[in-house]
């Protein structure tokens, strides 16, 4: 049987399990496309980043982004007194292109279903572009609760259905970080974070969590009134999600303030929020760059400061930074 135009893999057995059980919520569809073992966006073998992929993220921007998170992972050791048995952890890792980059370091690359967080270790947790590509929940708010968005399949597409209630963690969710909710308003309920905040915490006996991401603050969240979920595929924007399960990447924006107050109640305290400029900045305050900027020739220094600038200026109003450090530590 041949695929028809925009089919995939996992059209059809999305299709299947909507057919046989009903609409499905859309975290699973979302979890079922982006990691799916055989046919997921990011388990396929071909590489989705980059300028033959879909997109590009701010460890694209090499060797200077590498540079300096090395050079802030130094900092943050420092401030740890140096410790021996010191560990970079990262989440999402995917093609593992900062390993070089922290090769002074234990490096400890972990992925949604591969590799595991070491069970109590001391060091940095970095997650970069990690968390807005955990499966969400979609909610829209209606009559002062949160309905389910859900995902049903009709005339040869996927298409939304709104469901009934959503859970009482979800709703608890809403009221607690998203405090405007008009009625008809779209919501990405991201519970993954939370866990994984909580699984950090517990493996983290002293350090830092270095998260960088975009997204927003629970004050910033009425910008968006119908959710933040996007699709990139080929290094276009698309709005529709549920377009070519498995051959677009689907991401939601990250809730700052729900990481920063889970983690908080987890023991993991925010010693500082900013955007990814000032963070640069400041890690480059030292020396004025001149490490990342150092280059064996004109040409390739030339392109390095192209790096540095799309970094500062590019993603750096963008992205936000949260850098958080386990309670208890010296």
């Amino acid at each position: 049987m041949t695929r028809q135009a925009g089919e995939t893999p996992l059209t059809r057995s999305l299709q299947e399990e909507i057919l046989t059980s009903g609409p499905i919520s859309f975290r699973r569809f979302m979890e079922v496309a982006l990691y799916d073992p055989s046919y997921g966006y990011y388990c396929q073998a071909r590489d989705p980043f980059g300028k033959a992929g879909d997109f590009y993220t701010a460890e694209q921007i090499q060797p200077v982004f590498g540079i300096l998170m090395a050079a802030r992972m130094r900092t943050l050791a420092e401030q740890l007194g140096q410790p021996p048995d010191f560990r970079v952890v990262e989440l999402g890792a995917g093609r593992q292109e900062m390993r070089p980059f922290f090769s002074d370091f234990d490096y400890v690359p972990v992925d949604v279903g591969i590799g595991e967080l070491p069970k109590q270790f001391c060091g940095v947790v970095f997650a970069n572009e990690f968390f807005d590509a955990l499966p969400v929940h979609s909610v829209v708010w209606r009559d002062g609760a949160a309905q389910e968005r859900l995902v049903g399949f009709d005339r040869g597409r996927f298409v939304w259905q709104e469901g009934q209630q959503a859970s009482a963690e979800v709703n608890d969710y809403l009221r607690e970080y998203f405090p405007n909710r008009e009625e008809g308003s779209v919501f990405e309920v991201n519970l993954e974070a939370l866990r994984w905040m909580e699984r950090i915490s517990s493996s983290l006996t002293s350090g830092f969590v270095l998260t960088i991401d975009y997204g927003y603050t629970s004050e910033e969240a009425a910008r968006f009134p119908s959710g933040s979920l996007m699709s990139y595929h080929r290094h276009i924007a698309q709005e529709d999600v549920l377009l070519r399960p498995g051959e677009q990447d689907i991401t939601a924006h990250v809730c700052f303030t729900a990481l920063q107050r889970h983690a908080n109640r987890n023991s993991l305290v925010t010693e500082r929020f900013e955007r990814l400029s000032s963070a640069l900045v400041t890690i480059g305050e030292a020396d004025q760059f001149a490490a990342a900027l150092a280059a064996p020739t004109v040409q390739e220094e030339l392109r390095r400061r192209m790096q540095l600038k799309t970094l500062l200026f590019g993603m750096g109003d963008s992205f936000r930074v949260l850098l958080q450090r386990k309670v208890g530590t010296k």
